[in-house]
């Protein structure tokens, strides 16, 4: 007797949707609640060691610029120009060839390439991650000024006033203590330095409070990826301008939100764009790449509600320390 024809495409979706399923049971039983920085380095290994995030996201670990208004554009073109628009709005396009910067949260080092090969800056990269500084150096052609080191952004093992400029991207939801990392970034800028930071960054609590749907959201996006908080952009700003390291000169600050969002679906597309890369990592890797899309969603929704913002920092110090 032949099947009806309306069975198949029933049992496809049905087979669809208990893989949804589980999908979302693994994805609520087996979250990466912050407990200290080592949870932090153990999940940026393990994205580094199965090579999914580097698969679809390339060597740039960050959200892409797609312009204002957003256009369409490539999604690894993107992060690149990010990089680039960053540099021209924080004012680093301005210093010489041969200055040293220090990124900090480098990943594996796809902005420390560029800002050492187009901008001829000296540049060292640290990240907490001993596998995603094993691959930045792997990445990293011989030649190329641009090294890098394991090391807590929140005890950098290094010299104040060390480096004349300081750059840091979408690191700071993983810091426990926002002031204490603002801290860390202005003590090792020289005198006359320049700062930038660009990172993820809440609704100010003055804007209005987050309501049930909201904190429910907030949950997941500080669970599910190892952030521990997140600060919002007046907030981080005060960290910057209470810092005990920082000179005369003010912090200035915009919102990116437009011009990042449409990343989010983009990262999901690059798993539809490069199947066969996908599948060639493993069932493991495409059990955790659809694991991981519960979470991009929300980000997606957050960032585009106004619950979540993509804020820049820039600054640049003089010689004379502020007084307390």
């Amino acid at each position: 007797m032949p099947l009806p024809t309306w069975l198949p495409p029933l049992a496809v979706g049905a087979g669809v949707g208990l893989l949804g399923l589980g999908v979302v049971r693994e994805w609520q039983r087996r979250d990466r609640r912050f407990q200290s920085t080592a949870t932090v380095a153990e999940a940026y290994d393990r994205w580094t060691g199965d090579r999914l995030l580097e698969t679809l996201w390339g060597e740039h670990v960050h959200l892409g610029h797609y312009g204002n208004p957003p256009v369409a554009r490539d999604f690894r073109a993107a992060k690149e120009q990010f990089v680039h628009e960053l540099v021209r709005w924080s004012g680093l396009d301005r210093l010489p060839p041969g200055t040293t910067l220090l990124d900090v949260g480098c990943g594996i080092g796809g902005s420390a390439r560029i800002l050492a090969r187009d901008y001829g800056f000296d540049v060292l990269g640290i990240s907490i991650s001993p596998a995603q500084v094993e691959r930045a150096r792997q990445l990293t052609p011989p030649g190329l000024s641009c090294r890098f080191a394991v090391m807590d952004a929140l005890a950098l093992k290094l010299e104040d006033g060390g480096f004349q400029a300081v750059w840091s991207v979408e690191a700071g939801p993983h810091m426990p203590d926002k002031q204490r990392y603002a801290d860390e970034l202005l003590r090792v800028l020289a005198p006359g330095g320049q700062l930038v930071v660009a990172d993820w960054n809440r609704r100010d609590p003055s804007d209005g409070e987050l309501n049930g749907l909201e904190r429910w959201v907030m949950d997941q996006l500080l669970h599910q990826w190892a952030h521990p908080e997140f600060a919002s952009i007046p907030s981080f700003r005060r960290n910057l301008e209470a810092s005990p390291h920082r000179r005369s000169g003010a912090v200035e600050t915009a919102d990116w939100s437009e011009a990042t969002l449409p990343s989010w679906i983009d990262s999901i597309l690059e798993g539809v764009r490069r199947p066969g890369a996908i599948l060639r990592l493993g069932p493991a890797a495409v059990l955790q790449g659809l694991r991981e899309a519960p979470t991009i969603l929300l980000m997606h929704w957050a960032f585009s509600s106004g619950m979540m913002r993509f804020g820049v920092f820039r600054y640049c110090s003089s010689d004379r320390l502020v007084s307390g």
